[in-house]
């Protein structure tokens, strides 16, 4: 495996042995087994608000996937705020924004990770119009040639209260990921993005808490499979 990615947090990468790893192999199993009649192919982690761990959480799950030798594409969604680029050491000048703006194919802006099993498509340009470029038919085309490409398909997104680009991506997702910083943001703040995910017709398969206080377990990442609060 070549190594000249910016692998800071990317403790799958790092650290595979570490429980946080485990942590991350854990959340990529349970999801798997969430729907075993009809795999789920695309996903989507969202948080309520920025700062909870939303990127570093979908960047080592795909990393997970990756290693257990699934062909993964890793897509930047958020057009206002991206960062997976800066993860992963690579280019931002084309991406998601030229091909939904008709300007590139997809295989044409897809970037090689380093990371063996695992491409990057990032976010592009920032345009003036996130929402309604992400609403458009040619997203959904564009998920849908690549689900015949790879086996699973992540996308992070904007935290769902700031704006609604995270709801109208969600309409072509299998699932949602949540992930919450615990004992930093509001309990009724979750509820309420879990609230607009459902508005939506969301699929909420789990949520993961960041940053919880364990004496006992150094582990900062936790799932709780089919969460109701």
């Amino acid at each position: 495996m070549r190594r000249s990615t910016n692998e800071n947090n990317l403790i799958t990468l790092l650290n595979p042995k570490s429980r946080v790893s485990e942590s991350y192999r854990t959340l990529r199993t349970n999801i798997q087994f969430s729907s075993m009649d009809a795999p789920m192919k695309v996903l989507m982690v969202a948080s309520a608000q920025m700062d909870e761990g939303k990127t570093t959480t979908i960047s080592n799950l795909a990393i997970a996937y990756a290693q257990e030798g699934k062909k993964v594409l890793l897509i930047d969604a958020d057009l206002r705020k991206p960062s997976l680029h800066h993860v992963f050491s690579q280019s931002n000048r084309i991406g998601l924004t030229n091909v939904l703006a008709k300007q590139n194919r997809w295989q044409e802006v897809i970037k090689d990770s380093l990371i063996e099993n695992l491409t990057l498509l990032p976010s592009g340009p920032i345009p003036p119009n996130p929402s309604e470029l992400l609403g458009t038919s040619r997203m959904q085309v564009m998920l849908e040639e690549i689900k015949e490409e790879y086996d699973i398909i992540l996308l992070d997104t904007p935290p769902i209260l700031a704006v609604t680009d995270s709801l109208v991506v969600s309409a072509y997702c299998d699932g949602v990921v949540m992930v919450v910083a615990a004992g930093k943001v509001d309990k009724e703040l979750v509820k309420k993005a879990k609230a607009s995910l459902e508005h939506v017709n969301a699929r909420i398969i789990g949520l993961v808490l960041n940053n919880m206080n364990r004496k006992d377990v150094k582990a900062t990442l936790n799932y709780a499979y089919g969460a109701k609060e």
